[in-house]
C-alpha cells in the first residue's frame, strides 16, 4: 500500500470511528513500513492490535531488546520513562510486534496532598459532556483571592497520577495556590487523551474548550479566585490542549504553560496529528492565532523526545509571540546530576519577560523534575513545576 494510500485508509477509518485501526495504519507508515492490502489479511493484524486504544500522546516508547526477545528495558538516556512500568515485547500470530505493559499501583495520598490541605472531587457539565475534576485547596485558604492554576494531563493519565507526578499541589502550597485537574473521560478518548487534534476541540464555545474553560469558572464561582492570575498548562496532549486554551480562551487565562506538546492547529485529524508529532508542526502558516495581545506562554521540551518531535515547541513560541517584537537572552545551565539546559527568554519593551523556552537536552517525552511517583516523569529535571509556577505568578491580567 502506498503512502498516500496509507492516510486515504487511515482517513476513513478515522471518520468510521475505528481509531484504533487508523492508528496502526499510520504508525507503521512512519515507521517506514509496507501496510498490507486489506486482501492480504490487514484486517486480522488490526484486529489483533487494535485492543490498545489510540494514544495520541505518551507511550513509553524509548526501549532496547536485551538478551530475551520478550523482554525490554530502558535505555540509559530515558530511564524514566520506564521506572514506573514494567514493559515487554511479544509477538502476534500474525508477527506484528506488540508492546504490552504492566502498570504500577495509583499513588499514595502522601504524594499528592500535602498535608493540611485538600484534594476534593466536583464535575461539571455543558451541552458539549460532562468531566470530572480534583480540586487542590491550599491550607492556607481562608477565603481570600488566590491564584488558580488549571493542569492538563496527558494520555493514560489521570489528575491523581498527574498530580503526584508533577508534585504542582506542593509547590501551590508553597506559594498558596488553587490547582484544578480536569479529567477526560475515556468514553471522549479511549486512551484518556485530549483530542487536541480535532477541529471541533480546537474553538471557542464547544467541544473540550468549552468545558475546560466551564471547570475553571466553576471554580473561580465557588472559591475565592483572583481573576487577574487564572493559569492553564499540561503534558503532551494536555499540554497541547492547553496551548488551544491559550488561543481560544485568552480572556481567561493570564499565561499558559506547554511541556513536551503541541500548537493549537498543528494538527486537524489524525492522520495530521501522526505527522505533527512525528516530524514537527509543519508550516507556522497553518497555526492558528489568537485575537488579542499575546499570552505569556512558557514552554518545555527534551530534545531527544521521540514521542512529540521538540520542533513543536518552537512552532508554540511563534504562535504565542504572532507579531510581537522581543528581545532574546539566552541562559546555559545544568542540574547537578542531571540534564543540561538551554532557557531562552523573550523580553518585551519594558524588560519583562513574556516568552520562554527551555530546551532540556538529553530529556524524552516525560514531565521535567517530576517525581517517579507518577508516570511519565523525568527527576533528573530542571524542575518544570517550580518554574512553570514562578513563571505564572509573574504575569496577571492589568487591574
Amino acid at each position: 500500500m502506498l503512502k498516500q494510500d496509507i492516510v486515504r485508509e487511515a482517513t476513513r477509518l478515522t471518520r468510521a470511528g475505528k481509531l484504533a485501526e487508523a492508528t496502526i495504519l499510520l504508525q507503521r507508515m512512519l515507521r517506514g513500513e509496507t501496510a498490507p492490502d486489506a486482501s492480504s489479511g490487514a484486517a486480522g493484524c488490526i484486529a489483533l492490535t487494535g485492543r490498545e486504544p489510540p494514544i495520541i500522546d505518551a507511550k513509553a516508547n524509548s526501549i532496547e531488546e536485551t538478551d530475551s526477545p520478550n523482554l525490554a528495558r530502558a535505555t540509559p538516556a530515558q530511564p524514566h520513562e520506564l521506572r514506573n512500568e514494567l514493559l515487554y515485547r511479544t509477538k502476534g500470530p500474525s508477527g506484528l510486534r506488540l508492546l504490552a505493559k504492566i502498570k504500577r499501583g495509583p499513588p499514595s495520598t502522601r504524594d499528592i496532598v500535602p498535608a493540611g490541605a485538600r484534594f476534593i472531587e466536583g464535575t461539571y457539565t455543558n451541552q458539549a459532556g460532562s468531566r470530572a475534576y480534583r480540586l487542590f485547596i491550599p491550607s492556607g485558604y481562608q477565603g481570600q483571592p488566590l491564584p488558580l492554576v488549571v493542569m492538563l494531563h496527558g494520555c493514560t493519565q489521570s489528575p491523581d497520577d498527574f498530580a503526584a507526578g508533577t508534585r504542582m499541589n506542593f509547590v501551590a502550597e508553597e506559594q498558596t495556590c488553587f490547582v484544578v485537574y480536569p479529567a477526560q473521560r475515556s468514553e471522549a478518548n479511549r486512551a484518556k487523551c485530549w483530542n487536541w487534534f480535532r477541529t471541533a476541540d480546537q474553538q471557542r464555545g464547544g467541544g473540550e474548550p468549552s468545558l475546560i474553560a466551564g471547570i475553571t469558572r466553576q471554580i473561580m464561582r465557588d472559591y475565592a479566585v483572583d481573576p487577574k492570575r487564572v493559569y492553564v498548562g499540561g503534558l503532551s496532549a494536555g499540554a497541547a490542549a492547553a496551548a488551544i486554551m491559550g488561543v481560544t480562551y485568552h480572556d481567561l487565562y493570564a499565561a499558559i504553560g506547554v511541556h513536551s506538546g503541541l500548537a493549537c492547529g498543528a494538527a486537524t485529524d489524525l492522520p495530521s496529528a501522526f505527522v505533527a508529532m512525528r516530524q514537527g508542526g509543519g508550516s507556522d502558516d497553518r497555526l492558528i492565532l489568537a485575537d488579542g495581545p499575546p499570552v505569556p506562554t512558557i514552554v518545555f521540551h527534551g530534545d531527544h523526545d521521540i514521542t512529540v518531535h521538540p520542533n513543536n515547541g518552537d512552532h508554540i513560541l511563534v504562535q504565542s509571540m504572532g507579531t510581537t517584537r522581543t528581545q532574546k537572552k539566552v541562559h546555559r545551565g545544568r542540574v547537578p546530576g542531571g540534564h543540561a539546559f538551554t532557557r531562552t527568554v523573550h523580553t518585551d519593551a519594558s524588560g519583562r519577560g513574556i516568552f520562554e523556552h527551555w530546551n532540556i537536552h538529553g530529556a524524552g517525552h516525560a514531565w521535567s523534575g517530576g517525581s517517579p511517583a507518577g508516570s511519565y516523569t523525568d527527576p533528573r529535571g530542571p524542575d518544570a513545576t517550580r518554574e512553570m509556577l514562578r513563571f505564572f505568578l509573574e504575569h496577571s491580567f492589568p487591574q
